[in-house]
C-alpha cells in the first residue's frame, strides 16, 4: 500500500467509515547506503546559526519541505525540566527549526509530545513553551495530545508488534520532522531519534518495555521522519531520561541531522563512547532495512 492509499484508510478509520484498520509498510530501499545516508554535524554556540549551517549542509529546509506543506516537528518535551537539565530538546533548537520551516513556505507548523510528566508543566519549564509563543506567528501552534487522535495501525513488518495507536496529525503530515535530545536511558541505554518517536504512540507505553528495541524499529516502519535533527547541545549523561543534576550534563554544542534516522541514532551514540549495534532499537531498524547504521558508510558533512 503507497502512503496515499494509507492515508485515505486512515480518513475512512477516523471518519467510522470503514472498521478495517489502516495498515502501511515502507519499501526496503531504505536499506544500505544511499543518498539518505548523508548526514551533516555541526557545532556552535549559537544554537540558531547552529541549526542553519547544518540544516545548509543538507542544502537547507527546502530540502524536506514544500510550499503549502503540514509540519510536525516533534521535539522531546516529556519532562518537567528546565532547559539546563537536559531531559528535553532544548527551546532555541525547536525554535530555529519551526523559523526555517516557515522560510520553507510550511502552511502549518504543529508542534507536540505526548509527556511523561504533566503536560502544561512539561511545555511551560521546557521554555519551548514561551519561546514558541515568541514568534507570534498564527501558522505555529504547540498542541496538547488530544487522545481522540490516536488512530490504531498494523504494522505489516513489525515483528514484535502488530499494531500500534498511533497520533494521526504525524500519520497525515507532510513533513515529520523529529527533534530528540541526545540523553542516557536507564532501560535502553540511549534516547535518541527511534526512541522520541514513543512521543506519538498511545494506549500503555509501559507494556512496550519488553523487547523495546525491536518493537521501536516496529515503529519506525510506519513513522519515518522525513528529516531527524538530535539535539547534543547539551547531553544528559546519566539518571536518564528524567534527570535532574547539571553534574549530569555535559555541553557539546553540536546538532546531527540526517534524513536516515538510523544514521543519526547511530553516529550520536558515538557521542557517548558507544557502538551503534549496542543501541538495540539501532541494530533492529537496521536489520529491517530502514537506514544505514555503519559509521563508515555514511556520508558525514561537519560544519
Amino acid at each position: 500500500m503507497d502512503r496515499r492509499t494509507f492515508l485515505h484508510h486512515v480518513f475512512l478509520w477516523t471518519a467510522g467509515l470503514t472498521v478495517t484498520i489502516p495498515r502501511f509498510r515502507v519499501s526496503t530501499a531504505f536499506a544500505g547506503q544511499s543518498s539518505t545516508s548523508r548526514l551533516a554535524v555541526g557545532k556552535d554556540i549559537d544554537y540558531g546559526l547552529l541549526v542553519e549551517k547544518t540544516l545548509a549542509a543538507l542544502n537547507g529546509m527546502n530540502a524536506f519541505i514544500r510550499p503549502g506543506d503540514k509540519v510536525v516537528i516533534k521535539p522531546n518535551i516529556g519532562w518537567d525540566r528546565s532547559p539546563e537539565q537536559a531531559a528535553n530538546t532544548h527551546p532555541l533548537v525547536v525554535k530555529a527549526l519551526v523559523e526555517h520551516a516557515l522560510e520553507a513556505g510550511a502552511a502549518k507548523v504543529q508542534v507536540f509530545d505526548r509527556t511523561c510528566n504533566e503536560q502544561r508543566r512539561c511545555y511551560k519549564n521546557s521554555g519551548i513553551e514561551d519561546t514558541l509563543k515568541g514568534l507570534k506567528n498564527k501558522k505555529v501552534s504547540l498542541e496538547h495530545i488530544d487522545q481522540r487522535k490516536f488512530v490504531p495501525v498494523d504494522l505489516e513488518r513489525g515483528k514484535s508488534l502488530s499494531r500500534m495507536e498511533i497520533y494521526r496529525d504525524v500519520l497525515e503530515a507532510d513533513s515529520y520532522i523529529n527533534v530528540p535530545v541526545a540523553k542516557h536511558h536507564g532501560l535502553s541505554r540511549l534516547t535518541l531519534g527511534l526512541k522520541n518517536s514513543m512521543g506519538v504512540i498511545g494506549g500503555n507505553r509501559g507494556k512496550l518495555h519488553f523487547n523495546l528495541g525491536q518493537k521501536l524499529a516496529d515503529l519506525a516502519t510506519v513513522v519515518r521522519p522525513t528529516l531527524t535533527v538530535i539535539d547534543a547541545t547539551r547531553m544528559l549523561l546519566r539518571n536518564g531520561p528524567q534527570g535532574g543534576s547539571l553534574n549530569d550534563v555535559q555541553i557539546s554544542n553540536t546538532v546531527i541531522a540526517s534524513a536516515d534516522p538510523v544514521a543519526a541514532d547511530a553516529y550520536a551514540t558515538t557521542l557517548f563512547g558507544l557502538k551503534p549495534e549496542e543501541i538495540a532499537s539501532t541494530k533492529a531498524a537496521y536489520d529491517l532495512g530502514l537506514g544505514e547504521m555503519t559509521i563508515d558508510n555514511l556520508q558525514i558533512i561537519e560544519v
